[in-house]
């Protein structure tokens, strides 16, 4: 199954240093963010926790059970992030935590007002494509496996918080910003993953977003996408990779990859059909990219997922 990037571990608390054995806290405060990290050394169940600032948090070691939004409660892994408003309370279930295997998750705390300075910059300088679209945080989407790039800005980010330097606070602030770019990029793309959100006839990428879901069975070309969102090769390009962080190549291989999960677990297609289905030429480089996509082969994905027994090869 599909996991996201790990964060870089913290040590551990000293056993003499901890204060409690549920969310004991260390905490580093710098001008426009706090870096909190909890760890926890015993089984308990809905422990309440609230900041006043926006907080990004992200899973280090262990496992958590989350309930947040009147939602129910999902399993919060190492390599996943989750976005907490101010002042709204999550409350956590620890199932297996003990002094052997305790958890640790960090929470950044970030000043609303320098979230709002780097939107707006955004927004200024580097305005989305399409009438009526602006940069911003959204709340509804608010768990999310980290990519690369999301996972490098949080790991600097807990450098500079945790070190010494004596500009912390200025390459801090530089961070962020990478932060909350890579932030709505990963939202923007986890949007267009939801039914019927590429049908926005305002937004350009979102009209070739559903233009690839429909023509996902053909070796589309980005020339191609490039005329139906109306803009040169070089600016639908950069676009697509400004509003989404991902190629437009890329964004095709993820669909096809997709699309592959769906039929092999709900079809009887050979693996061989549904790799010439879905327009590749080689099923070695299907399997190659499939594996890398979901860190299982096809005929494993098949197997796990309790889809039917391939029927030729």
């Amino acid at each position: 199954m599909p996991t996201g990037h790990k964060l870089n571990q913290i040590a551990l608390s000293a056993e003499k240093s901890l204060k409690t054995l549920v969310e004991n806290r260390r905490a580093f405060t710098l001008q426009n963010c706090e870096l909190n990290l909890f760890e926890t050394l015993e089984a308990s169940a809905l422990v309440p926790l609230t900041f006043s600032d926006f907080v990004v948090t992200s899973m280090l070691r262990g496992k958590k059970v989350m309930h947040l939004f009147d939602q129910p409660g999902f399993d919060y892994m190492p390599g996943e992030t989750v976005l907490v408003p101010a002042n709204v309370t999550m409350k956590i279930d620890f199932p297996d935590a003990t002094k052997g295997n305790p958890t640790q998750c960090i929470a950044l705390a970030l000043d609303q007002t320098k979230i709002q300075q780097i939107i707006d910059r955004l927004n200024e300088q580097y305005p989305r494509e399409g009438k009526g679209q602006y940069w911003k945080l959204q709340h509804n989407q608010y768990h999310f496996l980290n990519n690369l790039e999301l996972a490098q800005s949080m790991n600097k980010l807990i450098q500079i918080c945790s070190g010494s330097s004596l500009g912390k606070d200025i390459l801090a602030d530089l961070t962020l910003q990478e932060l909350i770019v890579h932030i709505i990029q990963t939202q923007n793309l986890q949007l267009l993953t939801d039914s019927n959100t590429g049908h926005d006839q305002d937004n350009p990428l979102a009209y070739v977003i559903n233009y690839i879901r429909a023509n996902i069975s053909e070796k589309i070309q980005v020339e191609e996408l490039s005329e139906k969102a109306c803009m040169s090769r070089t600016s639908f390009y950069r676009a697509f990779k400004r509003e989404f962080n991902l190629s437009p190549l890329d964004f095709i291989l993820k669909e096809k990859i997709k699309k592959a999960k769906h039929l092999l677990s709900e079809s009887k297609n050979s693996i061989s059909d549904v790799c010439y289905q879905l327009g590749f030429s080689d099923l070695n480089y299907f399997g190659r990219q499939f594996k890398k996509a979901e860190g299982i082969s096809p005929s494993q994905y098949r197997s796990v997922s309790g889809g039917h027994e391939e029927l030729h090869r």
